[in-house]
This record gives C-alpha cells, sequence and structure tokens, in this order.
C-alpha cells in the first residue's frame, strides 16, 4: 500500500523532529531568522512607500518564524542554551549583515569581540547534550 506526502509527513515527521540532532538544526534555522528580521528592520530605514511596507511584512513574517522555530528547538534542547545560541546566531548575523551590507564599521576590537562570541556560541555547544 503507497503511502501519501500527506500520511508521510504527519507519521514520520514528529517523530523525525522529536530527536535532539534534529532540533539543533531547527535552532539554527531560528537563527537565520533572526538575522532576516534584523536584515528587514534595517532595510525599513531606506525605504519608503510601499516599499516600507513590503520589508516591515518581512520582518514580522521573520519574527513569527523565528520564534516558531525556536519554540520548536526547546522542546528537546535545554532552553538556557538553546535562547543563548539562538540570540549569538542573532547577534553574529546582524554584526556580519551591519558590515557587509550596511557598510558599518569593521574595526579590529569588533572583529575580535565578534570571534569570542563565536568562541562561546561553539562551546555551548560542545557542553551541551
Amino acid at each position: 500500500m503507497q503511502k501519501t506526502v500527506r500520511n508521510y509527513l504527519f507519521t514520520f515527521a514528529p517523530e523525525f523532529n522529536r530527536s535532539v540532532g534534529m532540533n539543533w538544526i531547527i535552532l539554527f534555522l531560528a537563527g537565520l531568522f533572526e538575522v532576516s528580521l534584523t536584515f528587514c528592520l534595517g532595510k525599513t530605514r531606506e525605504a519608503s512607500g510601499i516599499g516600507f511596507y513590503l520589508w516591515g511584512s518581512g520582518f514580522l513574517a521573520s519574527t513569527v518564524l523565528s520564534m516558531t522555530l525556536l519554540a520548536k528547538a526547546v522542546q528537546t534542547l535545554p532552553l538556557g542554551t538553546a535562547y543563548a545560541i539562538w540570540t549569538g546566531i542573532g547577534a553574529v548575523g546582524t554584526v556580519l549583515i551591519g558590515i557587509f551590507v550596511f557598510k558599518e564599521p569593521a574595526t579590529p576590537i569588533r572583529l575580535f569581540f565578534l570571534f569570542t562570541l563565536i568562541a562561546s556560541l561553539i562551546g555551548l555547544k560542545i557542553v551541551s547534550y
């Protein structure tokens, strides 16, 4: 008997999503949507008219997706670690977007602290689970 795609998703996806490894991926995606929402927020500064509302809609959609994925990830990951990594991915990504897209300064001390943040995130991942 063949299973339809719908049956497959509802049968196997919940079990797969409960695994800790999958939730680390979900957490990473939530962090990327955090970066996306800050990018959209930055673009609203430059936009006017309909562009402002389009970037604002992107901001709202990214916020909802980021929070939803974070909520899913913390079902099996430690809350404190997951939240710290989620905000860290958002912070690192936002700094990089600021430097490369919005032409913010990349001073040596700023890069030093960016790398210490990245090292801290890697350390949290290593000592969790």
